[in-house]
């Protein structure tokens, strides 16, 4: 009931604005995820991977985008698997808890509202089995790494047509998520989902903005 009566309230603010300017339309406002940033460190011991993220809630492929919070997410994998009972603090800060092991994963998974997103790098403090390590985790964006928002902005003309069908008296009616991907190199998933839950997916360089993959799914 919640995310109905906040898109109702989305869609009238957004005509609203509209009526009374020709600005292009503000597609972020749709954003229900965005994966801002990752960071990465590595030790003999073990590997950490750090994403910013920020997220509705409740989070779900309905359509509808709700106010999002932000949050940090780590994620650990340990060179020897019989290791265990591993927290983590992050930047120093008093922030942090304990993780809990994934054996779908088969890591470790931390997650804690974060108020700041870190810029370029972050202390992180590993506690395991009585051993404790600092280690600095760096971003993996470069200086030619686009944002995320520029990210959407390419995917949205790429499916132009689609965007269109979702589009009902000048306001798009579904939702957007955005996510900073790393293999070997960025890449960027973009999302575009219909109220039904039918979506778009798209993989762009995050370098490049070439779109190098695009998959439909009910």
């Amino acid at each position: 009931m919640k995310k109905v009566l906040w898109a109702v309230a989305l869609a009238l603010l957004l005509s609203l604005s509209l009526a009374g300017c020709t600005k292009t339309y503000d597609y972020t406002v749709h954003l229900s995820e965005v994966r801002r940033d990752i960071f990465r460190a590595e030790t003999e011991a073990f590997e950490v991977t750090l994403s910013c993220v920020e997220r509705e809630h409740p989070y779900a492929s309905d359509g509808i985008a709700c106010p999002k919070s932000k949050l940090m997410e780590a994620v650990l994998i340990p060179a020897d698997k019989s290791a265990e009972n591993f927290t983590l603090t992050l930047g120093g800060e008093d922030w942090g808890g304990e993780m809990s092991f994934r054996s779908v994963e088969d890591d470790w998974f931390f997650s804690a509202s974060c108020e700041n997103f870190p810029s370029s790098e972050v202390t992180v403090t590993v506690e395991w089995d009585g051993q404790k390590q600092d280690i600095v985790a760096t971003t993996v964006k470069n200086e030619g790494t686009m944002s995320a928002e520029e990210a959407l902005e390419i995917a949205i003309g790429h499916e132009e047509e689609a965007v269109k069908a979702l589009t009902k008296d000048g306001v798009f009616t579904g939702e957007l998520r955005v996510r900073l991907l790393r293999r070997d190199v960025n890449y960027y998933y973009v999302g575009i989902i219909a109220p039904n839950g039918k979506t778009i997916s798209l993989l762009l360089g995050a370098e490049s903005g070439e779109v190098l993959a695009r998959r439909e799914s009910a």
